[in-house]
């Protein structure tokens, strides 16, 4: 099974220190689970005693089922950055939807998980599935592979059905990501022929954050992998390219999504 991913590039604050604490890894789907699952993903750890570590990321707008010994759970897309303290030996195995892959499986407006961890046993599942097996399973083996064969022989028998609202999504969404100049939704409204407010109400319902939000935070995304690369800050090439109206507007709302100012954020790479 050759669905090596590799590690994240973007959206891990302080790539470097993260590496040095942790072991990550993503994996494909099978190709008839890409349209729902974007990538598998692992995380490990192996800390000295009383030595701890602070992981944050920028949550991507996707769903995340996680798996861990007694504690999975279905995480609905964070609107501030994740933060997770890590001490001793640990491992964790997650699945990553696609925005708005998680819908067929969820059958509930996505909204209503946004900012929430759920006890996987609160999904909604057929009654011949059980769960708490499914977990039990995955957390006895370290093997991904073979963990990946478990979730993807649990999601066949799911069967969820496509919905063409999904590719919709991902394909403005791919937009936002690989175009800087994208600042404003009208500009997403204008590109895709979609009025504003059903373009909200799609986004809400299938994803759980509005496009505004999506926007800014890939944008942010790439100002903290620009910091990581280059260690130094351009105010004036951020606020001009990115769409802050100035650099105060700029520090704002770098505060507000990372919890820094730009000049902490910048000392805590060192």
């Amino acid at each position: 099974m050759e669905r090596e991913k590799g590690i994240p590039t973007k959206g891990v604050l302080r790539q470097k220190k993260t590496q040095t604490f942790t072991k990550q890894n993503r994996y494909f789907p099978k190709k008839s689970l890409q349209f729902f699952i974007e990538h598998y993903w692992s995380v490990e750890w192996n800390l000295p005693t009383n030595e701890m570590f602070v992981a944050e990321t920028l949550p991507y707008p996707s769903v995340h089922l996680v798996f861990e010994n007694r504690n999975s759970k279905v995480y609905g897309v964070h609107q501030k950055k994740f933060s997770i303290c890590l001490q001793g030996k640990g491992s964790v195995f997650g699945v990553k939807f696609r925005p708005g892959g998680f819908f067929p499986f969820y059958k509930k407006t996505i909204s209503s998980l946004t900012n929430l961890a759920i006890p996987i046993q609160s999904l909604a599942l057929p009654s011949n599935i059980d769960i708490l097996k499914i977990e039990s399973k995955i957390c006895r083996t370290n093997n991904v592979k073979d963990r990946i064969i478990i979730i993807e022989n649990w999601f066949d028998q799911i069967k969820p059905i496509r919905d063409s609202k999904i590719d919709t999504i991902n394909h403005i969404i791919d937009d936002i990501k690989s175009d800087v100049s994208i600042t404003k939704v009208d500009q997403i409204s204008k590109l895709h022929t979609i009025q504003i407010r059903t373009l909200q109400r799609l986004f809400l319902e299938y994803v759980g954050v509005s496009p505004k939000w999506v926007i800014l935070q890939f944008r942010m995304q790439e100002i903290l992998e620009r910091l990581e690369k280059e260690q130094m800050i351009h105010f004036a090439d951020f606020s001009n390219e990115f769409g802050f109206f100035d650099q105060a507007h700029f520090n704002r709302m770098f505060k507000k999504f990372i919890g820094f100012t730009p000049e902490k954020y910048l000392e805590s790479l060192k």
